[in-house]
């Protein structure tokens, strides 16, 4: 039996370092201060780190860069660079659609191999193109956009198989998702292996494709554009056929968590952990990432929502998070200007208001317990009622602090994630204050693990 075994102890798979948490629809800041910008991405491990390629929407729906962000762990990720940026003219220019790039690598010719839909403004092109790079984040030499092998392509994946043999994922409005073989150097299509046609409830997109043993798991969402549905999977021990009926993985109803199908990431011989998108269809920067464990058992597969959740040190198994303690920001100590606001979503209806601005509002929070000397995740629930990010400096024991963006949210409160170390004790602290002179967020409250 494959399963992905859930709640498992400290004294069965050691967690990694302290409780550090992926929180699925947060708002993810890495080092530069941003909010991670690498929307339809795809993922790829080499040497025990993982990179992760994905759509600069930063600037709007227009393309402007593939980014590539590096972590051993999953859950911080460090901005390394742009592998392709906007151009003066051409596919790569002003007013372009780049979307859902995905990285493999040829062990042939050495190269990494960078797949994407690529479309104008209009999305009446529905093409693919290809770029090849020498490293996996290093700049990519741009080679051509196409139809492959004549028909549109819209919402597309990769597959590198056991053999090292490459596919591309491809969905068309004509002929369904069709499953295709490349070329020995992975920057062709060659011939169709198979299609799921266009009769009646497959109508299927967002392809991503897993290999567990001797099964195929393809995952997909259905045809509803940027609104969430509920996607669906289908299993078959040959690509060529055999394809199970399409089925739901996640809660009814849950349109799979307000999220849609970018990737899906093999972590053992056993487990998967899936990777969505929370589309934010008129503010595409402020879309956030749902990543939940699957649990797998034969050819199975369930998914459960969570609010946050502990990737073991393999990453083969998942744990779920420690015990919270809640710190109420109305109950904290103001500086500047800061003071109570109204807040209907928030947990006590109040929330600490005007952080920053030209009166250097500051929330301070004290007596913060933790069981560990390390690094934790820690939610911050706030409010932010703008169209853009607001950010502001956080500082965990008396340090210099960091830049936390927090992306738009109105009514519940959203979680913006800090990862920092606490000391053992009760005696940690934290303050949220303003960079220069803008707004920071109205701060709910901190949620923060005890163990």
């Amino acid at each position: 039996m494959r399963l992905l075994f859930i709640g498992l102890t400290a004294a069965l798979c050691r967690v990694a370092t302290a409780s550090l948490q992926i929180v699925p629809g947060g708002t993810w800041t890495t080092p530069n201060g941003e909010h991670m910008q690498a929307h339809g991405a795809g993922l790829i491990q080499v040497n025990g780190t993982y990179y992760m390629v994905g759509e600069d929407k930063s600037g709007g729906s227009s393309f402007s860069n593939v980014n590539c962000y590096s972590s051993t762990n999953l859950v911080q990720w460090t901005l390394i660079g742009a592998v392709l940026s906007r151009q003066a003219s051409g596919d790569l220019g002003p007013n372009r659609v780049v979307e859902r790039p995905k990285i493999i690598y040829n062990d042939k010719t050495k190269k990494y191999v960078l797949w994407m839909h690529m479309d104008s403004s209009s999305y009446g092109e529905a093409r693919v193109a290809v770029a090849t790079g020498d490293s996996v984040c290093g700049k990519y030499t741009y080679l051509r956009s196409f139809q492959p092998l004549g028909r549109e392509s819209r919402d597309m994946g990769l597959f590198k198989d056991d053999d090292g043999k490459g596919y591309l994922l491809t969905e068309d409005r004509k002929y369904g998702l069709r499953i295709v073989a490349l070329s020995d150097d992975f920057t062709s299509p060659t011939t169709d292996v198979f299609s799921w046609k266009l009769d009646g409830g497959n109508r299927v997109e967002a392809p991503a494709m897993l290999k567990l043993g001797k099964t195929y798991f393809m995952f997909a969402s259905m045809m509803t554009g940027w609104d969430a549905n509920e996607n669906q999977y289908t299993t078959s021990t040959s690509l060529t056929g055999g394809w199970s009926g399409w089925k739901k993985f996640a809660d009814s109803g849950s349109k799979t968590y307000n999220s849609q199908t970018t990737y899906i990431l093999k972590t053992g011989e056993s487990s998967a952990i899936y990777m969505g998108d929370r589309w934010l269809k008129d503010n595409l920067m402020a879309s956030s990432y749902v990543w939940l464990p699957l649990t797998i058992s034969g050819t199975s597969v369930t998914m459960k929502n969570q609010v946050s959740w502990v990737p073991t040190t393999n990453f083969a198994a998942w744990q779920q998070p420690p015990p919270e303690n809640s710190y109420e920001a109305e109950k904290a100590t103001y500086g500047g200007k800061a003071r109570n606001v109204d807040c209907s979503g928030c947990s006590a209806k109040l929330a600490a208001g005007y952080i920053g601005g030209p009166d250097k509002g500051t929330v301070s929070f004290g007596g913060i317990k933790s069981d560990i000397d390390g690094l934790t995740t820690i939610r911050i629930k706030y409010i932010n009622a703008d169209s853009s990010p607001r950010y502001a400096n956080v500082r965990v024991n008396g340090d210099a602090g960091r830049k936390i963006a927090f992306l738009p949210a109105k009514g519940d409160p959203a979680s913006s994630v800090l990862h920092a170390n606490l000391k053992k004790g009760s005696d940690n602290s934290i303050v949220i204050e303003g960079l220069g002179t803008a707004w920071g967020p109205d701060v709910d409250r901190l949620m923060v693990p005890v163990q």
